[in-house]
């Protein structure tokens, strides 16, 4: 048998497959997606299996020296979807299979051997490997390497006893965080035994006879921490009963469960609207035909999409499959885990980023294993090794952090499509304020549309104003709250409700600039200004982590008149306090949550009443639910609209609605107050009435007049390097090329110094191309930017390409 192995090289030529001879040993051990250990070149690299083949034309291949992984870390859907996404987001198909597995996976690893209760059954039956299986006995645990160093050419009978489960093989990568154990204690001889022994041990034998009683009452093993702390003694008395054989002691894995110490009360049955029974109808409907399907489920905000997808999560269990729950912000992570820990329990397994490493391999491994039926997750949870699909959802599914900004750079969406397409599943798309692209391809057709146009119980959207602060400042007022905002928190400060207050800026100032010379703080790495943070009195950039003192003097010309302009999320909850005394405020941004668990202990504390304002960036605009909460007030809402970006306009109205839609979800009427300079701009006035449809027909005409998506497809080509003639060189023969070999029926645009010219001391230079769907168009690019990586080094200069960009910055 011959394996096609992807090997761990990052040069240009080394991505494609290899093939290795499978010893006969391993064929049984050996599957697509396995790991393995090969002999390349004179070093030992690591490679994922793609395929398994009889017959090979090539003479004197090497053997594969080593299976990493008792069950193959990919499932084959997997390898095929890596090509997929090798091939749409132009990338290495090593880098599209890596970034489905834990990091965990990827660090240095070793195996750890273990003789099973099966095993030790065996050993009699065993006399030619008998002497193997006593010596791992004797140690309780062995490294893998160590062993074959004490026992050479035993790999087959290794590999052979895993199988038949007379050894136990546990990956630990070194820094331990894949696994977890316990000591448990357990009988080891029947309850006559045990009692006649209690009868007949001496007095100074009490604390065994103690320990030997407990045990008589408990019916299965116990960790041995456990029965420490309950007889209050030492673990001496439970060894000396370890060498009697009267007790067992065995050291178990201990999942790290994140969640541990957490009870999620049962959901209550929900009594559904109308429209919630007809979309609930409708998927189950699709569920039932086990066909690929994809629906754009489009509810306003407070319509109960979450119980439709819950319904629809209980179907698909009942008929055997398994459901991905994807959600864009971790914020929302924690009131998704509540939703559907309570209603699904442990079959639940969660996935995101802020796990440890440890969780997150333990999470992934109850996937692989089969423990768990449903996945709740950010981006990469995507990636979860089912085998039997039946719905992917994704919720909010216009959110830009659905695509990832690193190798590979994929869109969360596409991926999804493609997955349930292999396993003739449902994807189920859900927003109040859908992308223009996945509306586009629903008013086509391409996708169901299923509306719920509606709030449960018939509650009203919230009021919305919108406040021009060119009038504020006429009229004199230089705060940052307008007159209507003001009395619209006394009132609420009144009634004792919540309110959330959004600006997407964090820091205290955005800039800061001397008032004698003009002279702005900027990063020394990067062109762009250095936001002031008022709590620990330093002026950081918020694109390399470069930070200085807060400065005392103008570094330019000596001036003491320093001035901070702009607004931070620092700065309102400042202004706030000044304002409203007494007032209590809960911030969320970059700054307050980067703590394990900040997220989630501090949404707890604005749900237990603990704040009078919850203020933050976008991770507080979209899927939370307070009761409480009446107000929601915007503090400058043309933030995104100045950005240099097509969807500008688009991601403004976006999150005016989401936002808004945090106001009155539940029996207490809501309020929304967006203050804005530019009021007259269509995406603010259509976010007022939330006419999502009136917002997309102006939206895609200006879309089809610019030749943007969904019009067109784009890919956005970017050049870095540290020597700005060689950037744009680089730039000017790429484009050059393009123009060359590429149908006259692509666009192309550039090459220009990309917005932020500078990042890390490395000047960037970019063009854009924009094409139908010419079918030519990705493979070009493909073998151009892989004979581009294979003429230059990355640290002269790094060619990126974005298929499908989100930030064009």
């Amino acid at each position: 048998m011959y394996a096609q192995v992807i090997v761990d090289v990052p040069n240009v030529d080394a991505d494609r497959t290899f093939d290795y001879q499978v010893p006969a040993f391993m064929f049984s051990w050996i599957a697509v997606g396995s790991r393995v250990s090969v002999p390349f070149g004179h070093r030992m690299l690591q490679g994922y299996v793609v395929g398994l083949s009889k017959h090979t034309e090539i003479t004197q291949l090497k053997e594969i020296h080593e299976v990493l992984d008792v069950t193959p870390p990919l499932t084959e859907e997997l390898v095929s979807l890596g090509y997929w996404i090798s091939r749409k987001y132009i990338c290495r198909l090593y880098s599209a299979l890596q970034v489905m597995l834990p990091a965990a996976l990827r660090s240095s690893y070793k195996k750890e051997l273990s003789v099973t209760p099966d095993g030790k059954n065996k050993l009699a039956f065993l006399p030619d490997e008998q002497r193997i299986l006593e010596w791992i006995l004797k140690r309780e645990k062995v490294d893998w390497d160590q062993l074959l160093k004490e026992f050479p050419g035993q790999q087959p009978f290794l590999i052979h006893a895993i199988r038949q489960g007379w050894l136990s093989c546990e990956q630990v990568v070194r820094d331990r965080v894949t696994r977890k154990t316990l000591l448990y204690v357990k009988k080891a001889a029947s309850d006559e035994i045990l009692s006649e022994t209690i009868a007949s041990l001496p007095k100074q034998a009490q604390r065994q006879k103690e320990v030997l009683t407990f045990m008589l009452e408990v019916s299965r093993p116990i960790p041995l921490k456990t029965l420490l702390s309950e007889l209050d003694l030492s673990s001496s008395s439970v060894k000396a009963l370890v060498d009697k054989g009267l007790l067992d002691m065995e050291e178990v894995e201990e999942r790290r469960d994140p969640y541990a110490g957490r009870s999620f009360s049962e959901q209550r049955k929900v009594q559904f609207t109308e429209t919630q029974l007809e979309v609930i109808g409708e998927i189950q409907e699709a569920l039932m035909q086990e066909q690929h399907f994809a629906f754009l489920l489009h509810g306003v905000t407070g319509s109960g999409k979450t119980e439709v997808y819950l319904e629809s999560i209980a179907k698909c269990l009942e008929m055997g499959k398994e459901a991905i729950v994807l959600v864009p912000e971790i914020s929302l992570t924690p009131q998704m885990v509540d939703r559907f820990k309570g209603r699904f329990g442990e079959r639940v397994a969660v996935l995101h980023s802020r796990l440890s490493q440890g969780e997150r391999y333990d999470e992934w491994k109850r996937i692989r294993e089969g423990e768990v039926q449903v996945v709740v997750g950010a981006r990469s949870a995507i990636f979860a090794p089912f085998t039997n699909l039946g719905l992917i959802i994704m919720d909010e599914e216009h959110e830009g952090s659905y695509k990832q900004e690193e190798t590979p750079r994929y869109h969360a969406r596409d991926v999804a499509l493609q997955r349930a397409t292999s396993h003739q599943a449902i994807a189920l798309f859900g927003s109040a304020t859908p992308a223009m692209e996945t509306f586009y391809m629903a008013s086509n057709g391409q996708v169901g549309l299923l509306s719920m146009p509606n709030r449960v119980g018939s509650r009203p959207l919230p009021a919305v104003e919108i406040v021009d602060m060119r009038e504020e400042l006429r009229d004199g007022n230089r705060t940052m709250f307008s007159r209507a905002l003001s009395n619209a928190i006394t009132e609420r400060l009144g009634r004792e409700e919540q309110m959330v207050l959004f600006l997407n800026r964090r820091g205290f100032s955005t800039f800061v600039m001397c008032r004698s010379c003009g002279h702005s703080l900027q990063c020394p790495h990067c062109d762009i200004s250095l936001t002031y943070h008022r709590t620990n009195q330093t002026a950081r950039c918020h694109y390399c982590g470069y930070a200085e003192r807060e400065p005392e003097q103008c570094p330019e010309c000596g001036s003491s008149h320093i001035r901070y302009f702009g607004t931070g999320t620092q700065k309102v909850e400042e202004e706030l306090s000044k304002h409203f005394p007494g007032i209590r405020v809960i911030r969320m941004d970059v700054d307050t949550t980067s703590q394990k668990g900040s997220h989630e202990k501090l949404l707890t504390m604005f749900r237990q009443g603990q704040g009078d304002v919850l203020l933050g960036t976008q991770m507080i605009a979209k899927g939370l639910d307070f009761p409480k909460v009446t107000l929601v007030g915007v503090i400058a809402a043309d933030t995104i609209l100045g950005m240099p970006d097509f969807r500008a306009a688009e991601r403004t109205y976006q999150l005016l609605t989401q936002v808004g839609g945090r106001a009155g979800r539940h029996q207490l009427p809501g309020e929304v107050v967006i203050q804005t300079y530019t009021p007259e701009h269509y995406s603010i006035e259509l976010a007022k009435s939330q006419k999502f449809e009136s917002f997309f027909s102006m939206e895609l005409k200006h879309r089809f007049e610019k030749g943007y998506p969904p019009y067109f497809k784009l890919i956005l080509f970017t050049f870095t390097s540290a020597n700005v003639p060689l950037a744009v060189k680089s730039a000017d023969e790429w484009v050059k090329k393009l123009r060359h070999i590429l149908p006259t029926s692509v666009y192309l645009l550039g090459p220009v110094a990309s917005p932020i010219p500078r990042i890390k001391d490395r000047y960037r230079f970019q063009c854009m191309l924009k094409y139908r769907d010419e079918p030519e168009v990705l493979p070009f690019i493909k073998e151009m930017a892989e004979s581009f990586a294979s003429k230059h080094k990355p640290e002269d200069i790094q060619l990126t390409v974005d298929v499908d960009p989100q930030m064009l910055m």
